[in-house]
């Protein structure tokens, strides 16, 4: 691991559970090594059962908040998760170009739970505004598929519509195998210059909650800390894959991770 701090503006929504958004966010980069700010965009009332409210975050404010971490402590990578709406789509972007720091963009569109989490109006404004500043896009099966139009649905579809969202500005994508039926999970990385696959055995388990929030937040942590995108994610997959075999039980839904684990030495 990269001795490095690495500092990460997470943008990204609260999750009172703890198990994703920013909560997740910050435990991963504090336990990979890094530090972590962020700028909330919302709150939301959640726990492993799903979501039941979600309250925004006025735009001046999500803004304000991003501005004093950039011209203050500053930024070695950003990390953007749960934005809800096309104003805040429209805000994040401007944000970004105002910073060289590399972006990770998680196109969070519904929870774990399936309460939506992105406006249906909005994901066109990710498709045009965020892919092409993302240095890194992680999404989904669902994710790729509202991306893109291609349905997502085995490993050659992955490929497919980690090309066209490659096609559409994204400098890397990591397309998560998650939801693609099968006893191994598979994860694409791709860049214009190749692809690197990720693969394990599924771990059966409902407690997952956060996974992607948990991915995204680790590959931002290894690129702060100066790490090559391909070890970036590579160190990320297995803090995660870890974090799920570890996962301590909570909750009567789609329980949470382990984050800490690295810190108890559990591998």
């Amino acid at each position: 691991m990269s001795k490095a701090l690495g500092r990460v503006l997470i943008i990204a929504g609260s999750d009172s559970g703890g198990g994703a958004g920013l909560q997740a966010d910050i435990k991963t980069v504090t336990a990979l090594g890094g530090y972590a700010a962020t700028a909330v965009t919302a709150i939301t009332v959640q726990n492993t059962l799903g979501v039941t409210g979600v309250h925004p975050i006025p735009l001046d404010i999500v803004e304000a908040q991003a501005r004093a971490v950039l011209d203050d402590i500053g930024a070695d990578a950003l990390k953007t998760g749960m934005l809800g709406d096309a104003a805040t789509v429209e805000r994040v972007a401007q944000i970004l170009d105002t910073t060289s720091a590399p972006a990770v963009i998680d196109p969070v569109m519904v929870a774990k739970g399936g309460a939506p989490l992105l406006a249906e109006h909005a994901i066109s404004a990710v498709r045009d505004l965020l892919i092409p500043r993302a240095a890194l896009l992680t999404p989904n099966a669902p994710e790729a598929q509202a991306l893109t139009g291609i349905a997502v649905e085995t490993l050659d579809d992955q490929f497919r519509a980690g090309e066209a969202l490659l096609n559409l500005g994204a400098r890397a994508v990591l397309m998560k195998g998650g939801h693609v039926a099968g006893e191994t999970v598979v994860d694409i990385l791709m860049t214009p210059d190749g692809e690197t696959s990720f693969e394990g055995e599924r771990v059966e388990t409902r407690h997952t909650h956060g996974t992607g929030c948990t991915l995204a937040s680790a590959c931002a942590a290894g690129l702060a800390q100066g790490l090559p995108l391909e070890a970036a994610v590579a160190q990320a997959w297995a803090y995660v894959g870890e974090a799920i075999r570890q996962a301590p039980g909570f909750g009567a839904g789609h329980g949470p991770l382990d984050h800490a684990w690295p810190l108890r030495g559990l591998a």
